[in-house]
């Protein structure tokens, strides 16, 4: 029988084909990368405008959503930037991939402008970094707007464990747009969430374990984690430079891919990215969004123990993916166990916490003894702090017993030296196992559950959305890989996406696509 939430749907989708065959505006609402670019070629749509319109959406919307922290008071001077950059080149071709693409950035992404770089928090208003992080000087030579910065779980919901997902004392509780009462996931919470309510085109985010993944699953937008190191993480708050990495939040797959080309590169600050670099195809990843990207690709089905903790209309629609899967000529091998799974998904046991902890502290003081007029110099001072403003970081509520943690480890300590030792070995034996045994181009998960698995070794991860339970609430099939693995990863997401087209904006949200220009 058809739900009422699936009928809803349904003619949601109805009401917005109708209204863009019926005007030859601009449609606003889920616009892509491409359909911007097409637009601004035809002189259907300025920078200007479109920033505008995204300004008015963010001060309608995120009073509830709280997802925005702060919105860029440069950005219609970016955007009249780009307007004039584009009117002077006359449609030559040399304007930059992301020209004119409002980009809403983590706040814990490094911009050296008016805006704050806080990681939530309240401890870091003020503080001004040397330059911006390495991503956002590719975001800027590229034409981008940075709109602003999203809110994000405070210190990446390491300050306490009773701390909810997606909080943080600068913004408060960000919210799902499709089931309010439902987790929105973190850390990258208000990158994801603006992306699905559609207060920006894109989003960066970053991901230890999850954080990309999980706000994207439960939010119903694509999510891109790539390998680590293939995208500088300089200038950047970082938890471990051995799992970090800063990627991509679209709501279509190709968006995330435009967005990967012009973010991904070698960068001298960044160790990481002189191995990364090498798997860099010459021409970008663009030429990898093929529709019939499924054919001939061997893909690993692995229900235990990620669908479990699905409901049963979500584990239905999977196993119809699956038929999708074949039917788009993809070879299954379905049931596959990874080798100490248990211990992988407890970051206690799998040494994960300990070796997180450790490098946050560690990282953490190197980032703030490089920033200047800032109101904490250590982690030890952010806790003092935190202490001493009670009020402001709501200390009554969450606890900081995680940054206290924190400030006990040392990164040389025996302990931290053999937790990066064990989860080596576990990925080894596990994910990279399962891959190479099986012969997979990728690992297919139902939720965003999994994501642990390839981000203990730093592998890729890539999420689409893939359908709604009965109650609204969004989930995803997840794609991982081997290291440097993207070109498959883009080409099988790519093609399930436009295979079952699944993503539906929020219908809380439906009636808010409004806009003065074309009323």
């Amino acid at each position: 029988m058809t739900s009422l939430f699936s009928l809803s749907l349904a003619l949601l989708s109805l009401s917005f084909l109708t209204t863009a065959v019926a005007a030859p505006q601009f449609t606003f609402q889920e616009a892509t990368i491409e359909s911007i670019h097409l637009a601004f070629a035809q002189n259907r749509l300025t920078s200007r405008q479109l920033v505008d319109f995204y300004l008015d959406r963010i001060q309608t919307l995120n009073p509830s959503l709280r997802c925005v922290l702060e919105v860029n008071p440069d950005a219609l001077d970016q955007a009249d930037e780009a307007d004039r950059l584009r009117a002077e080149a006359g449609g030559s071709g040399t304007l930059g991939g992301l020209h004119g693409i409002p980009v809403l950035l983590k706040d814990s992404i490094g911009t050296d402008d008016k805006m704050n770089t806080s990681a939530g928090s309240y401890a870091l208003l003020g503080a001004r970094v040397a330059r911006d992080a390495f991503v956002v000087e590719r975001l800027r030579s590229a034409g981008a707007v940075i709109l602003g910065k999203a809110s994000m779980s405070e210190w990446y919901s390491l300050r306490s464990p009773e701390m909810p997902r997606g909080w943080c004392a600068r913004g408060g509780q960000g919210l799902n747009p499709y089931v309010e009462s439902e987790n929105p996931c973190g850390s990258s919470t208000g990158s994801a969430i603006a992306v699905a309510a559609n207060l920006v085109t894109v989003s960066l985010g970053t991901e230890t374990d999850s954080s990309i993944i999980c706000p994207a699953d439960h939010n119903s937008v694509v999510g891109f984690k790539p390998t680590v190191g293939l995208t500088s993480r300089a200038g950047v708050i970082l938890i471990s430079p051995h799992q970090d990495s800063i990627g991509p939040i679209s709501r279509t797959v190709s968006d995330a891919v435009y967005v990967l080309d012009v973010i991904v590169g070698f960068d001298p600050r960044d160790e990481a990215t002189g191995e990364a670099a090498k798997s860099i195809p010459t021409g970008g990843y663009k030429q990898f969004l093929r529709e019939d990207g499924l054919s001939g690709k061997r893909l690993g089905i692995v229900r235990n123990p990620f669908s479990d903790s699905k409901g049963s209309t979500a584990a239905s629609i999977f196993d119809q993916h699956l038929v999708t899967f074949r039917n788009n000529g993809a070879t299954l091998v379905d049931n596959l166990e990874i080798e100490n799974i248990d211990i992988i998904l407890n970051p206690y046991q799998s040494g994960e916490m300990a070796l997180l902890l450790a490098q946050f502290k560690h990282n953490l003081n190197e980032y703030l003894g490089g920033l200047s007029n800032s109101p904490v110099k250590s982690l030890a001072e952010v806790i003092a702090f935190n202490s001493n403003n009670p009020d402001l970081e709501k200390m009554e509520e969450y606890n900081q017993d995680g940054l206290i943690a924190a400030q006990m480890t040392n990164i040389l300590d025996e302990e931290v030296v053999k937790a990066e030792h064990m989860m080596k070995k576990l990925s080894e034996e596990g994910f990279e196992k399962l891959m190479k045994e099986n012969e997979l181009d990728a690992m297919v998960t139902l939720g965003s559950n999994a994501a642990t698995v390839p981000a203990l070794g730093g592998y890729p991860a890539l999420t689409v959305p893939a359908g709604y339970e009965d109650n609204g609430m969004p989930f995803g099939i997840c794609f991982g890989g081997l290291k440097g693995s993207e070109a498959k990863l883009i080409e099988i997401a790519y093609s399930f996406e436009q295979a079952t087209r699944m993503r539906k904006p929020p219908l809380s949200l439906s009636s808010e696509f409004h806009y003065q220009y074309y009323e």
